[in-house]
C-alpha cells in the first residue's frame, strides 16, 4: 500500500500569523489560521480535514459492505461533525457525529443501519480515531 503524505507550513505567532497545507498529490491545498480555526475566520482547520477524511473513508467503507451485502449502493453521503473541546489535558477532539443518507435499492432501514454501524466499527479512519474520540453514527435512506 502507498503511504500518504500531507504537509502544512506557518508563519508567524499562534494568534497572528497563518498557514498553508497541501496534500501530497495536490488534490488539495488550502490557508488556516487561529481565526480559522478557533473563531469564524476564513479558510479551513485540522479538525475539518479530519472530518472529511473520517466522511470519505466511512462513506466508501459504507459502500464495500452494501456491496458485499448484496445491495449495492447508488449513492451514500457523509457529514462528519468534529467537535474540538477544551479539556484538562488542553484543547481535544472529542466526538465526531456521523450523518450518512444512502440511495440503496432493494434494502430496508434495518439493514442499511447495521451496515451503517458495521462501516463505522471498520473503516480505518474510525478506527484510527476511536480510541479517543466518542463517534455518534446516523443512518437513514434516502427517500
Amino acid at each position: 500500500m502507498p503511504i500518504r503524505t500531507a504537509s502544512a507550513r506557518w508563519q508567524g505567532n499562534l494568534t497572528e500569523g497563518s498557514g498553508t497545507l497541501r496534500t501530497g498529490q495536490g488534490g488539495y491545498e488550502g490557508n488556516y489560521s487561529f481565526k480559522s480555526r478557533f473563531e469564524e475566520g476564513a479558510g479551513t482547520n485540522p479538525e475539518e480535514l479530519v472530518g472529511a477524511a473520517h466522511a470519505a473513508c466511512f462513506s466508501m467503507a459504507l459502500s464495500k459492505a452494501l456491496a458485499d451485502a448484496g445491495t449495492p449502493g447508488t449513492s451514500v453521503e457523509t457529514t462528519a461533525k468534529v467537535h474540538l473541546d477544551k479539556t484538562d489535558a488542553g484543547m481535544t477532539v472529542t466526538r465526531i457525529d456521523l450523518d450518512t443518507t444512502g440511495q440503496v435499492p432493494g434494502i430496508d432501514e434495518a439493514g442499511f443501519t447495521a451496515l451503517a454501524e458495521e462501516a463505522k466499527r471498520n473503516c480505518p479512519i474510525s478506527r484510527l480515531l476511536s480510541p479517543g474520540a466518542e463517534i455518534s453514527l446516523t443512518a437513514r435512506l434516502a427517500s
